[in-house]
């Protein structure tokens, strides 16, 4: 029976296979653990019609020759990958244009003169885009470390603390409750700060009335997960108010609407709608969503300038956003499986706004 690895890598023969080429040097890391389940650093493959190698040295043997669906070759020991390449029968060669050095490049076709190294699309990520079970369920786990997370916050949070001690709480918290590692940089921020889509956490302290948006997510089984949420400390004003209604009223939109074989431009325009037809549509400059997976950023992208439709098996967060320059900000996000009927939302907490 084989493995999940082994069914991802007679997808990528297929695809090689069509674009003509006779192997693949895959070299970015998490490309890398996509045919591996382990972080890719300081490992490469070399993948053909008929073998799969892993290249790496020493100190990465024993956790190397685990792989039994690959063969390994250790690098450093006398032996480097133009040795490997030029060993085996392959003329027209795939190479990473988006993950590999210019200098590999030119080293290989000193050392490979008899090679065609063909630039190539990540067409790794390609195959990344639709996720299989395993991917499912990790990303389902990651979602669940997450919202327990949010849970912990809505009692932690109050007046005085400052943006840094509150981001710090939380990543503490994921990581004592199942997450491997984080997702991304966690974005925790208060007061004017929040109209900042990428703020980060700094000595700002929170403030009675204030929002506290927390835009954060953790990673298990090497899968990320991706969560926002907007909530007030202490009375918020009727503005504030108004806004963050506003935003909860274009991502449900969005998620109720959803679903596979719609572009990416029509699932944006479902919040968009929302919040241009309530006189916000200027301070909401980022696309709806974007994929996730090995990496917080995968295809397929939420935004106007995509026109290609999305495909059922693909994990997209939700998240629109209005951020008033100097005043405040609110941004909702979820992250949700797309399927032929609509979403499977991964992200149960609380969407109404909580004031704590």
């Amino acid at each position: 029976m084989s493995n999940r690895f082994e069914d991802r890598l007679a997808k990528l023969r297929k695809e090689l296979s069509a674009r003509g080429l006779d192997g693949l040097y895959i070299c970015g890391e998490p490309n890398v653990a996509y045919f591996t389940g382990k972080k890719g650093n300081d490992c490469a493959l070399y993948v053909t019609g008929d073998e799969a190698y892993i290249i790496t040295d020493f100190r990465y043997r024993e956790m190397a020759q685990q792989f039994t669906w690959l063969t390994y070759f250790e690098q450093f020991s006398g032996k480097f990958l133009y040795d490997l390449l030029n060993s085996r029968p392959e003329k027209r060669i795939g190479i990473e244009k988006d993950r590999i050095l210019y200098s590999q490049v030119l080293a290989l076709k000193d050392k490979c003169p008899e090679k065609e190294f063909v630039p190539v699309e990540d067409i790794v990520l390609a195959l990344r885009e639709v996720k299989d079970e395993f991917e499912i369920e990790a990303t389902r786990k990651a979602c669940a470390v997450a919202m327990k997370a949010f849970d912990h916050m809505c009692g932690f949070l109050r007046p005085g603390l400052t943006e840094r001690e509150a981001a710090a709480e939380l990543e503490h918290f994921m990581k004592m409750n199942g997450a491997e590692d984080l997702s991304f940089d966690t974005i925790l921020i208060t007061g004017a700060k929040t109209s900042l889509p990428h703020g980060v956490p700094g000595d700002e302290v929170i403030k009675k009335g204030d929002f506290v948006t927390m835009d954060y997510g953790c990673k298990v089984d090497g899968y990320c997960s991706d969560e926002t949420r907007t909530v007030a400390v202490g009375q918020p004003t009727q503005e504030m108010i108004d806004v963050y209604n506003i935003v909860l009223e274009a991502q449900l939109n969005a998620c109720n609407n959803i679903h596979a074989g719609l572009t990416g431009k029509q699932c944006d325009s479902f919040a968009r709608d929302v919040i241009e037809k309530a006189g916000y549509g200027e301070y909401f400059g980022h696309s709806l969503g974007h994929g996730t997976g090995l990496e917080i950023h995968e295809s397929p992208r939420y935004a106007q300038t995509n026109n290609e439709p999305i495909k059922a098996g693909t994990i997209v967060s939700i998240e629109p956003g209005i951020y008033l320059p100097g005043k405040f900000g609110v941004r909702i996000e979820d992250l949700a499986l797309v399927t032929e009927k609509g979403i499977i939302n991964f992200v149960t907490a609380p969407k109404e706004l909580i004031i704590l």
